[in-house]
C-alpha cells in the first residue's frame, strides 16, 4: 500500500466526517470503544478523542446514550438536517451553470443583537455567498431557495430582505467577482489540498483497478484499514470547500483556478476507497458492539 497522507485536520473535524457517514441511520449511536479504535487508526490517543467528544457534545452536535451497558454517542436531532443538506454538497459532482441573474441578501441587525450579525456572515458565506458591501451579499440566484431555507431555519430570515437582480455592468465580471469573493484565499486551500493529494486518483485506481465493487470482493482487512485512514482525512478536508466555493462560470474565476481539480481528485478517490473504508469502519463498529465475538 502507498503512503497515506497527513493533512492538517483536527480530533473534532474527524469526528464529525465520522458521525456523519456511519452515524445517521435513524437510531444509530456509536460506542465511544469504536470511536477511539477509529480514531486510534488516524494517530490519535484516546484522550484526546474523547475531550473532542465531550466538546461536541457540549456544543450540541452530539448527544450521549447508553445501550445494553455499552456507552454511545449520536447525532442530535437539531443537526441532523444540517448533515443531510451537506451530503447534497459534498458528494454532489456540481457543475458550474450559467448566471443569468443573482440574489442578493440585505440584512440589518439591530447592535443589541451583534452576535445574530455574525451568525448571518457565517450563513451566508456557508451557502457560498459574497461580500458586497457592508450588510449586502451575493450569489447565483439558484441559490435563493436554499439560503431561504437555512435563514428561516437558523431563526435569521427575520433580519434579512432576499433580492432576484440583474447586474447592468459592461465591463469584465472577473475583477468584480475578485471583489465580493476572497478567491485568493481560496484557491490557496485548492493548492494545498492538491499538495497533500497530488497522483491520488493514479494511486487508487493502480492499487484497486476501476470497479469499487470488486476492489470491495477481493479487499483485505489491511487495504480497508489503509483506505480508512486515507479516506476520512481526505474528505475532512474536502468538505469545507463545496460551503465556500461560489461555483461559478470559468470566465468569472481566475485563469490557474484550481477548484475543478480539487474536486475531480475528491470525486474519483471518493468512488474507490469510500466503500473500503465503509466496511472497515462497520467492522471496528461492529466489534465494538460485540467484543465477544471479535
Amino acid at each position: 500500500m502507498f503512503a497515506v497522507p497527513a493533512p492538517p485536520v483536527r480530533h473534532q473535524q474527524l469526528l464529525v466526517t465520522i458521525f456523519g457517514l456511519y452515524g445517521r441511520n435513524a437510531g444509530d449511536a456509536l460506542p465511544v470503544s469504536a470511536l477511539i479504535s477509529m480514531l486510534g487508526s488516524l494517530g490519535y490517543d484516546a484522550p484526546g478523542v474523547r475531550s473532542s467528544v465531550s466538546r461536541l457534545k457540549a456544543k450540541g452536535v452530539l448527544k450521549s446514550v447508553r445501550e445494553g451497558g455499552i456507552a454511545k454517542y449520536k447525532i442530535s436531532e437539531s443537526v441532523s438536517d444540517v448533515f443531510r443538506e451537506g451530503d447534497r454538497r459534498i458528494f454532489a459532482p456540481e457543475q458550474p451553470a450559467p448566471v443569468d441573474t443573482w440574489v442578493l441578501a440585505v440584512f440589518s441587525v439591530p447592535e443589541s443583537m451583534r452576535n445574530r450579525r455574525h451568525q448571518l456572515r457565517s450563513a451566508l458565506l456557508g451557502l457560498g455567498f459574497g461580500s458586497v458591501a457592508n450588510g449586502v451579499w451575493i450569489a447565483p440566484a439558484h441559490k435563493l431557495e436554499q439560503a431561504r431555507e437555512r435563514l428561516t431555519a437558523s431563526g435569521l430570515i427575520e433580519f434579512v430582505d432576499l433580492f432576484r437582480s440583474d447586474y447592468v455592468f459592461d465591463g469584465p465580471m472577473r475583477p468584480k467577482i475578485s471583489e465580493w469573493w476572497d478567491l485568493k484565499e481560496l484557491d490557496q486551500q485548492f493548492t494545498e489540498f492538491l499538495e497533500v493529494y497530488k497522483g491520488a486518483e493514479q494511486q487508487w485506481t493502480e492499487q484497486v483497478g476501476d470497479d469499487p465493487e470488486a476492489a470491495l470482493a477481493a479487499s483485505t482487512e489491511e487495504l480497508r484499514r489503509d483506505a480508512f485512514r486515507f479516506y476520512i482525512p481526505m474528505l475532512t478536508m474536502w468538505r469545507k470547500f463545496p460551503y465556500r466555493d461560489p461555483n461559478l462560470p470559468t470566465d468569472y474565476l481566475p485563469p490557474e483556478w484550481h477548484g475543478p481539480a480539487v474536486r475531480k481528485t475528491f470525486l474519483a478517490v471518493h468512488r474507490l476507497a469510500a466503500p473500503l473504508a465503509a466496511a472497515h469502519a462497520h467492522e471496528v463498529i461492529a466489534e465494538a458492539l460485540n467484543p465477544a465475538a471479535a
